[in-house]
């Protein structure tokens, strides 16, 4: 039997980052034998500002080792990777098949395939476009996540709503008066259609948002995370009729767009022009997936998107193919 394909999925470390890279990975895996390892990286402190052209193995801080033997193939994500994703090739004879995920926007040609958003307008030969960033939520993983929270979810009666709340960005703002406005709708369509909630916020939702919504919020049935303990988020995709999710995340609707279930854009205050989040938002109702929020429960079915699996395929053809 051929070895597994070796795979190391390079980041920063931050959950948000690695994950795009680490669900490609294990896209990829569903594909193919295969092994991963994740590779997370620091640059020491007088070093972490230099251009990425000017960084060299020597400038790591302690951290991961960065050594042979190199792998089949490197997935990596987010500017720390970038000295590294560059010169992978050379370390390795060329044997090592080099993607990146997201616009790295700096020696694009240098990488074997970019695996980039739609929305970000990434054009070249080795790019791979994809609706959304890839993700780590499948159906199978939600499925694995519902029991260990069913005693808490299977009695919530339907439908239920799942609500994910970012926050505020250079793009969009929540303010408490504009997150009370919203909570109050979301209340209303629960209420409206004898539903639940299962509602939970993002490291970016700002302190007095997520007070006002909460106070909203509390006497509608359902469960409001409060950040303790496991994280239940897969468990909300897994039992939700319906998701919400705010417009500043473009992950978030990317993703909850994958389970098939109504997904229900809530609306934020605008600092700027919405660009690639409303190229990405257009392009989710176009695929049947997404509809802004009007304050109604309205369903309605469509394809589950299935991008990083689609990723995963043009990877591994892309590797016969050299």
């Amino acid at each position: 039997m051929p070895a597994p394909l070796s795979i190391w999925v390079v980041s920063d470390g931050r959950a948000g980052i690695e994950n795009q890279a680490l669900g490609l990975a294990e896209a990829v895996q569903r594909l193919t034998p295969a092994e991963i390892a994740t590779r997370r990286i620091r640059w020491r402190a007088p070093f972490d500002r230099l251009p990425s052209a000017l960084k060299t193995r020597a400038m790591l801080a302690p951290s991961d080792a960065i050594d042979a033997p190199w792998p089949d193939l490197w997935i990596a994500t987010g500017r720390a990777a970038l000295p590294l994703s560059t010169r992978i090739k050379g370390w390795s004879g060329g044997r090592t098949f080099v993607v990146q995920t997201q616009d790295p926007r700096w020696a694009n040609a240098r990488y074997d395939m970019i695996v980039a958003p739609a929305h970000d307008g990434l054009s070249g030969d080795n790019v791979f476009e994809i609706t959304g960033s890839p993700h780590r939520i499948t159906p199978d993983r939600i499925a694995q996540a519902a029991p260990a929270f069913a005693d808490r979810i299977a009695p919530l009666p339907h439908p239920r709503v799942a609500v994910l709340v970012g926050g505020k960005s250079k793009t969009f703002d929540l303010t408490p008066a504009h997150a009370a406005d919203l909570a109050d709708r979301i209340a209303a369509a629960v209420r409206t259609a004898g539903g639940s909630l299962m509602l939970t916020f993002s490291r970016r939702t700002p302190d007095a948002a997520r007070a006002a919504m909460t106070a909203r919020l509390a006497k509608v049935p359902g469960w409001i995370w409060d950040g303790t303990g496991d994280n239940p988020l897969f468990a909300f995709l897994h039992f939700a009729d319906h998701v919400l999710v705010t417009e500043d995340s473009a992950n978030m609707a990317a993703e909850a767009a994958s389970t098939g279930k109504p997904v229900h854009v809530l609306p934020m205050i605008p600092l700027k022009p919405a660009g690639k989040f409303a190229r990405l938002h257009d392009d989710l109702r176009s695929r049947g997936a997404a509809r802004p929020f009007d304050g109604t429960l309205a369903a309605w079915t469509y394809e589950p998107l299935a991008e990083t699996d689609r990723a995963a395929q043009a990877v591994l053809e892309a590797m016969r193919a050299r």
